[in-house]
């Protein structure tokens, strides 16, 4: 592995590309220390430490690298590209304009791109306006969080945050076009990770005041290296559907023949129905936090207190239908059938057009199902571990999958750049690749 490093740092484009990547990765991580004008972060900490966690506000704070919570000039993070990002791909299978614009190719794309930029910022200021009146309504106990409301305070709100989200997108981009790896996720993963000190840290206190036994903690180590190397696994596992395409004459030349496959993942969708699920399955519990005078509210929101079984229950049905749900938005059976049949590509022993389609629809319905129940274990497992372990901080659901899938991907692709150099990868012998290819 270490070798594999050196023979990166030796080829001058991959140099500069994990430079740039680092440089930029950097540069976000000081603005994540820049505060917003106006916010009194002391009072702000207080409110997040006693409502922030298992709400809406958390799971926020998670995807914007706990910038939210410290209501620095990035505190919208990357979420509103991500949000207009979601919705221009879902227009893009059910609005015929978008789904043209897509089928275009490169020019198509960019298109797609514009409009998706312009509503970030749509996005962003909307975000950035109700932060504004939400800070101005909060009061910690180091005082009110925002010390002079008013008009001035929304309008200097609105204009930091949304310039900072469209700063940030601005990094990914720049990440994805001259670093290595996607941008966007990197940002995402960097912020996750810049958190795991601090749970270290609570880790460790808790330990030293008899709070966690220390020979839980060596069990407790042992189960995360497994559930981590169980979401490689699982993450990289897919079914393979042979493909043979026929012999035929163009002009002089004899093309088809050859053998191939289709990919079909067990985890089509990726952490987007664990985003979903958390987004509905948290909302009573904020909304309950907003009214802490209402009996009916404090009663719904035990009912939704991570690690309640209402709650548990509810979140896993919600991953496992998201799951489908994406997955028919994402893949479409019909279009794939159709053309491999225009090329001459079919499935051994299936008749090509409708008879494919549907035996891919079948074959990814079932494959789906087993990829739906690990997602639900997994997001349910920090909930768990938090409600019955007394584990001090927050392993599993949405934060592993997004750093798994974001480090899998990078190295891969730091592994094709070595391998078309004839360099070793950083398996032995460059069988990344084949280990990444798992089939079930």
């Amino acid at each position: 592995m270490f070798g594999a490093i050196q023979s990166a740092f030796r080829i001058p484009e991959l140099k500069r590309r994990i430079l740039w990547t680092l440089a930029l990765l950097i540069v976000y991580r000081l603005g994540s220390h820049i505060p917003t004008p106006g916010v009194n972060g002391d009072a702000l900490a207080d409110f997040f430490e006693s409502q922030g966690q298992g709400t809406l506000f958390g799971l926020y704070d998670m995807f914007a690298g706990g910038n939210f919570s410290k209501a620095t000039i990035f505190a919208l993070g990357i979420m509103p590209y991500i949000s207009a990002s979601i919705i221009f791909q879902l227009f893009g299978a059910v609005i015929p304009y978008f789904e043209r614009l897509r089928k275009e190719g490169e020019d198509g794309q960019k298109r797609i791109n514009q409009y998706t930029r312009y509503s970030t910022v749509v996005l962003a200021m909307v975000q950035a306006s109700g932060i504004a009146l939400f800070l101005e309504g909060l009061q910690g106990n180091a005082g009110p969080v925002v010390s002079n409301p008013g008009l001035a305070f929304k309008a200097l709100t609105v204009l930091t945050l949304t310039t900072g989200t469209m700063f940030v997108m601005w990094l990914g981009e720049t990440i994805t076009e001259r670093g290595i790896g996607n941008g966007v996720s990197l940002i995402i993963m960097i912020g996750i990770v810049a958190m795991m000190p601090y749970d270290i840290m609570n880790t460790v206190r808790a330990a030293q005041t008899g709070a966690l036994n220390p020979l839980f903690l060596v069990f407790l180590a042992v189960g995360m290296l497994a559930v981590t190397a169980l979401v490689v696994y699982v993450n990289n596992a897919q079914r393979r559907i042979p493909v043979q395409y026929a012999r035929r004459m163009v002009g002089r030349r004899m093309y088809g023949g050859q053998s191939t496959h289709i990919p079909l993942r067990v985890i089509t969708a990726g952490v987007i129905p664990i985003i979903f699920a958390q987004s509905i399955i948290i909302f009573p519990g904020t909304l309950a936090g907003l009214f802490q005078d209402s009996t009916i509210m404090a009663t719904i929101a035990n009912w939704f207190r991570p690690g309640a079984p209402i709650y548990v229950i509810l979140y896993a049905t919600l991953i496992i239908f998201f799951c489908y749900f994406y997955t028919a938005i994402v893949f479409n059976p019909v279009d794939l059938a159709e053309n491999m049949k225009k090329y001459g590509g079919f499935v051994p022993g299936i008749q090509p057009g409708k008879h494919t389609a549907d035996y891919l629809d079948r074959i990814l319905l079932r494959i789906t199902l087993p990829g739906a129940i690990f997602l639900a274990a997994i997001a349910v497992l920090p909930d768990l571990l938090i409600a019955y372990g007394n584990v001090p901080f927050y392993f599993g659901g949405t934060s592993l999958l997004i750093i798994v899938s974001v480090a899998l991907d990078t190295l891969k692709q730091i592994e094709s750049h070595l391998l078309m150099r004839h360099y070793d990868g950083f398996m032995k012998k460059g069988k990344m690749k084949a280990q990444g290819n798992r089939t079930l």
